[in-house]
């Protein structure tokens, strides 16, 4: 997550050949705790991976089992001509031979959802994969709190995330995506401060996305349920809540994924440079450097 820090907003060169100007655009705090957020979520993918492996099924509803209809599988079967592999969601069935269901190691085909390089650790091993997914699961959530209580106390998330009513416009929001799908992004001063769609989309994630999965995550354990028993109920039973937590981690991905690649394609070195010493260049001829 970023922020724009700058109280006083710096006037744009008035003349001369380098219209360059450097803004501070990401405080110390945030800096550090998305940092620290790629960092725990890199884990947690990996060791989720690990956690699932060891039944590869998910389900809706209150029960879970071997014997019960899985809403999501991945599984292998034997053919004449090897080890298939594929993922199943509902009544669609999806090959992914040497991906998933039947991985590939060395020259050989195995029966494993996800390949040994996807996982933590790369053997299988349950217990150790459930150590690192908790572990790094409570410093998200420390980190998370970090972050909520200094963008409130700071103003950051008033300021800089809440969208104003001309933005959340009908009009305006399509021109957005119009612009982002022809990947004109913002220059000059609007590069200041978020678009429409990037606020939307950081306060999903940080105040729906993220906390759902926290939520459906503390559901799977028995011994917050004995204590806090109305956690299962809120998502329909634990396995309904560990289908929940699935989903929600892989929209997580998927966010991230179309984050890095705006990343890039805005300007790679001048977005990683913000989010490392918090400098971020505005080039008033035109655009962002």
């Amino acid at each position: 997550m970023k922020t724009f820090e700058s109280k006083r907003r710096p006037r744009a060169p008035t003349g001369g050949l380098n219209r360059r100007q450097f803004i501070r655009r990401h405080s110390a705090v945030v800096r550090m705790t998305h940092w620290i957020n790629v960092f725990c979520l890199s884990i947690l993918l990996l060791s989720g991976l690990q956690i699932l492996n060891a039944h590869p099924r998910l389900y809706w509803g209150a029960y879970g089992a071997d014997a019960d209809q899985a809403f999501i599988a991945i599984e292998s079967q034997k053919h004449e001509d090897g080890l298939h592999g594929f993922l199943r969601v509902g009544a669609l069935r999806i090959e992914t031979t040497g991906v998933m269901g039947a991985s590939r190691e060395g020259d050989a085909i195995i029966a494993r959802a996800f390949p040994t390089w996807l996982t933590i650790p790369s053997y299988h091993d349950l217990g150790a994969g459930r150590n690192w997914h908790f572990l790094f699961a409570w410093l998200l959530v420390i980190n998370g709190l970090v972050y909520l209580a200094y963008g409130f106390w700071r103003g950051h998330i008033r300021r800089d995330l809440l969208p104003n009513r001309d933005q959340l416009k009908l009009r305006h929001l399509w021109q957005e995506l119009v612009d982002h799908a022809r990947l004109r992004f913002a220059k000059g001063n609007e590069a200041r401060r978020y678009n429409a769609l990037q606020k939307i989309t950081y306060l999903l994630v940080a105040l729906v996305l993220l906390p759902s999965m926290v939520l459906t995550g503390l559901t799977m354990s028995p011994g917050l349920d004995a204590v806090f028993p109305f956690l299962p109920d809120l998502f329909g039973g634990r396995p309904s809540a560990r289908t929940l937590h699935f989903i929600t981690a892989s929209s997580l991905v998927l966010f991230v994924v179309v984050h890095v690649l705006m990343v890039v394609l805005s300007g790679f070195w001048n977005n990683i440079r913000s989010m490392i010493n918090g400098r971020y260049a505005i080039d008033h001829s035109g655009g962002a450097s």
